[in-house]
């Protein structure tokens, strides 16, 4: 069943569940900007989506690094989940299903037999609730919240999540993903999906960027990229970034491109460095820091025609997605760290993406 399809079944679930829940209130759609020095970013609250950031290169010229659109109705009709949060479960889930606590699960597939990214409607697919919005200031931030119900897209248990953007001195960028499960165990897994190209977003490929990752390992998937459940080393494979390459450096050496969960190297749960990308022309460094066990390196594989911001139209290759995780389709592995999260249990989730220039 196409995405359309399913996207309108699964709205028209949420609505007669809110009517029937006496919560049909309809949150406005708007647009909100953050600043602090040199850093501007622009969000939605539809999907708690980054829309734009903007900082200066070398040279001083300012540019807007992520991909995006030049409307919110744009954003509604995205199928790459460009800037948004993913969730309740980011990646994919194999078959669709999974059992806890001896109960088995069938959630709403949406890319062939398998769950991607919470499913038709995901998180990145709604409406989110402005809780708080300071727009300057030391440390500026905004806050998005929504309440995901028991049941929604398959899930078990009544969700309580909130993002929160800030602003840091230092030209970062502090993402912070909460979430309460209200009433049942459930399994958690956010993402903040935007795609990057330190060139501008116009710019083209991101192939020339420079890329490290800090991890020794990952984690190896099938034809259908669910992960086999092994862990396999990065050494002598074109998925080592242990040391800065170049993205088309090896790029040609994979079928499609990168899509593949890095083992991030360090403690879980602490704040470890997960990746740098360097623009060597643009001269713009981002650093990027997180709490989680994995990382997603995309390189935007599937982008073609899409038109962007400006009438840009982005192609594959166009840019690169960093997105820290859990490990994919962790509900039916039990050697891989758990994410469930059970009532009076908060899962906590960290990005922190620092900017910089180099000469």
């Amino acid at each position: 069943m196409a995405k359309v399809s399913l996207l309108l079944f699964s709205l028209f679930i949420i609505v007669a569940s809110a009517i029937i829940n006496g919560s049909a209130a309809v949150e406005k759609v708007g647009i909100y900007e953050l600043k602090k020095g040199d850093l501007s970013v622009k969000f939605t609250n539809w999907g708690a989506t980054i829309i734009s950031v903007f900082l200066p290169d070398k040279y001083g010229k300012m540019g807007d690094i992520v991909l995006g659109y030049d409307s919110v109705n744009d954003y509604k009709n995205d199928t790459s989940y460009i800037g948004s949060i993913v969730g309740r479960v980011a990646n994919r889930i194999g078959g669709a299903q999974f059992t806890l606590n001896g109960v088995h699960y069938k959630l709403i597939p949406n890319e062939g037999k398998n769950m991607l990214h919470g499913g038709p409607v995901g998180f990145s697919d709604v409406v989110w609730k402005v809780n708080k919005y300071k727009k300057d200031g030391y440390a500026p931030f905004i806050v998005f919240a929504y309440d995901s119900y028991d049941g929604e897209e398959g899930f078990p248990g009544a969700l309580r999540v909130t993002v929160t953007y800030t602003l840091n001195p230092g030209n970062r960028l502090t993402v912070r993903m909460k979430a309460k499960a209200l009433n049942k165990a459930t399994p958690v897994n956010l993402a903040q999906h935007t795609y990057w190209n330190l060139g501008n977003h116009n710019s083209g490929d991101i192939l020339s960027e420079q890329v490290q990752i800090f991890a020794s390992h990952y984690t190896p998937v099938d034809s259908q990229l669910i992960p086999t459940g092994k862990f396999a080393t990065v050494k002598g494979t074109p998925y080592d970034f242990l040391k800065p390459h170049t993205v088309g450096s090896r790029i040609n050496k994979l079928e499609n491109g990168y899509d593949i969960n890095y083992v991030i190297d360090g403690v879980d749960g602490k704040l470890k460095k997960a990746a740098v990308v360097k623009d060597k022309k643009s001269g713009r460094v981002m650093e990027l820091f997180t709490n989680q066990a994995g990382v997603q390196f995309y390189t935007a594989n599937s982008l073609k025609d899409v038109k962007g911001k400006g009438g840009y139209v982005y192609e594959p290759h166009g840019a690169l997605c960093l997105e820290t995780q859990a490990f994919p389709d962790s509900v039916n592995h039990p050697n891989f760290p758990s994410t469930i999260v059970y009532p009076g249990k908060e899962y906590k989730h960290v990005m922190v993406f620092k900017f910089s220039i180099s000469s």
